[in-house]
């Protein structure tokens, strides 16, 4: 119905900075809250940023001030740029999507199938 394809992962140099996208498509009426999410090794995914579709964002206290999240909302895509990289941000890193689909109505949250993130020197 919706699918959610993330892009932009990689291994990166502590202090560096990735960028990555997310993009919706399918059976889409209109794309609600967006968020990116990360699960690191023997930890439990964890909220990192979201995005409302009037542009407000939230961000979890780790990633305050290093951590971007923005959307287009014509190209059903959602961003989070990641400045100053720590290894303690290497996960893979989720994005996900709070959905009216169309024309038969429903709402629901999609999961894209994730992007790693490598932190390291």
């Amino acid at each position: 119905q919706v699918q959610l394809v993330e892009s932009g992962g990689g291994l990166v140099q502590p202090g560096g900075s990735l960028r990555l996208s997310c993009a919706a498509s399918g059976r889409i009426f209109r794309i609600y809250a967006m968020g990116w999410y990360r699960q690191a090794p023997g930890k439990q995914r964890e909220l990192v940023a979201r995005i409302t579709s009037g542009g407000i964002t939230d961000y979890v206290a780790p990633v305050k001030g290093r951590f971007t999240i923005s959307r287009d909302n014509a190209n059903n895509t959602v961003y989070l740029q990641m400045n100053t990289l720590k290894p303690e941000d290497t996960a893979v890193y989720y994005c996900n999507a709070d959905v009216a689909l169309k024309p038969t109505p429903g709402r629901y949250v999609y999961w894209g199938h994730g992007t790693q993130v490598t932190v390291s020197s």
